[in-house]
């Protein structure tokens, strides 16, 4: 069963004005961004800086001018959060800020702005793991307290199941082993010569397409012990099935329309079936009943009306991020008030870390 009914943190001017807030940066990938949140959950401001016009000529993010266009935004973005806010700096208990995973360059450009607000300040810094930030975001949506779930992160950088005892605890269950779900989106958009980003693109092109036309592989579907997921061979079979085995020269542009949305559907097809089997296996393995997803293919129509028909059938409840929180955004890093009640604070010797988050 679906929770739909519940539904708050939209940004506004808030109930609670007297309630303690804090700032939180984000700037893991391409979006730099800061929210101002309260300790009731509530957004006061959330404020996102794309990139994507940057990177898209290139068809994917390019680590040096990700960094550079962090320096240039992330003054501007956290005073426009402040302002939506009617915030001032004194007003903030705290500063919460990503430090893994992503890009390193890119972390530092927030981590670096964090650390001059919390000394400046003389203000609690406190350190947010973006992968865990995507699933608070379900909790945040949901508007009670929904652990132990299992989590699944699934965007361009990170395919990742989780078994969350609690808000603040995490086991990785599974990962990618290779391309994640939405770098694979990327890749097959520029194979059909689709725009980038590719999630949208390939689930608008798949809208007049037949999901069954091409049977695409659906790599560890048959295997429910093993909870890692694989995308490449899925994105491989793709490219053969449009410029032949071996691939031949072709132009995209030429491709014909219900051909590239019939190979969109039955890509996107493909992907989702891997999802949602994992999803389950997973539900099952750690006896859990709720499942809690997030991330920037979290947005994916085609997903979530599988995921919700899975629910209804096994009878598990299902929370997804609303699509404003799916995407990169500081406003998920309400997780930093659960490390703060848990006393789970940082140093100005804190760094960065490109890596997934650690079992424990």
């Amino acid at each position: 069963m679906s929770h739909k009914e519940h539904q708050r943190h939209k940004e506004s001017e808030l109930e609670s004005p007297s309630a303690r807030v804090l700032l939180a940066i984000e700037s893991s990938c391409d979006e730099t961004a800061a929210a101002v949140l309260d300790e009731n959950l509530a957004i006061r401001s959330n404020v996102v800086a794309s990139q994507t016009d940057i990177h898209r000529r290139f068809g994917g993010v390019v680590p040096e001018m990700a960094s550079r266009a962090h320096v240039r935004q992330i003054l501007p973005v956290v005073d426009e959060a402040l302002t939506r806010a009617n915030a001032k700096l004194d007003d903030l208990c705290a500063i919460a800020v990503v430090t893994q995973p992503g890009l390193v360059g890119s972390l530092l450009v927030g981590l670096t702005a964090a650390k001059s607000l919390a000394l400046a300040l003389e203000k609690p810094l406190v350190a947010v793991n973006h992968i865990e930030a995507h699933i608070y975001a379900c909790r945040m949506h949901a508007g009670y307290d929904i652990f132990p779930a299992v989590g699944l992160v699934v965007s361009g950088g990170h395919t990742n199941l989780y078994d969350c005892a609690s808000a603040t605890g995490f086991e990785l269950l599974g990962s990618t082993i290779d391309d994640a779900a939405g770098e694979a989106f990327d890749k097959v958009a520029a194979i059909l010569g689709l725009a980038y980003p590719g999630g949208p693109a390939i689930e608008q092109a798949a809208k007049s397409g037949s999901p069954t036309t091409f049977r695409f592989p659906r790599t560890f579907l048959k295997e429910p012990d093993r909870l890692e997921f694989s995308f490449s061979g899925l994105k491989t079979s793709v490219l053969y099935q449009v410029a032949g085995v071996p691939p031949r020269e072709y132009d995209p542009a030429g491709l014909p329309r219900s051909y590239v949305a019939n190979v969109a559907a039955s890509f996107q097809e493909a992907v989702v079936d891997v999802l949602v089997a994992k999803c389950l296996d997973a539900l099952h393995r750690c006896g859990r009943k709720t499942l809690c997803v997030g991330g920037g293919v979290a947005a994916n129509a085609r997903l979530r009306e599988k995921l919700d028909a899975a629910a209804q059938h096994e009878g598990f409840t299902l929370v997804i991020s609303p699509l404003a929180l799916c995407t990169d955004n500081a406003a998920m890093s309400a997780i930093a008030w659960e490390l703060l009640a848990a006393g789970r604070t940082a140093d100005l010797a804190l760094d960065v870390s490109a890596g997934l988050v650690r079992r424990r």
